[in-house]
């Protein structure tokens, strides 16, 4: 049998939305891993806002909300707190290209470090997020999500 690839959307993850991610550093060794619940609505002009909570394996919790709005058709842009200016997206088929730069915390430092993501819807309702890290162009590492729409029951 074969699966029906859906067009992108971000009805999926709009709602409670569940994810599980490791980070890996450059060389490909585990450095950490999360778990992420989503919380999202959709306003009557079309404009998104996730809530982010991340509980970090470590024990560290942090959270992040993104208001994101699609200017034109396939095309999304978003604001985030911790995001230096406007994420930008672009949608084809079943995948979205979503770039930005974040003021990420390392050893007390901010860091300004550019991510180039990109999602993939899944059928069942199943997102998966590849990001890769860099700074001035060097690659740091990668996340790597797994998104789940959780169900009420």
């Amino acid at each position: 049998m074969q699966a029906i690839v859906p067009s992108w959307t971000f009805f999926p993850i709009s709602n409670e939305t569940k994810g599980w991610g490791i980070v890996q550093d450059r060389a490909g060794r585990l450095t950490r891993q999360f778990v992420v619940t989503i919380d999202g609505a959709i306003d009557p002009t079309g404009q998104l806002t996730l809530s982010e909570q991340f509980h970090w394996h470590d024990g560290e919790q942090s959270t992040r909300t993104w208001v994101i709005r699609s200017p034109s058709q396939n095309l999304y842009e978003g604001k985030a707190g911790d995001v230096v200016g406007t994420a930008f997206g672009q949608a084809a088929g079943n995948a979205l290209s979503w770039k930005y730069v974040l003021l990420l915390e390392v050893e007390g430092r901010k860091w300004k470090v550019d991510l180039d993501d990109w999602m993939f819807l899944q059928p069942d309702e199943v997102l998966i997020n590849r990001t890769k890290l860099s700074k001035f162009g060097f690659h740091l590492g990668d996340v790597t999500i797994v998104f789940n729409k959780q169900r009420k029951e």
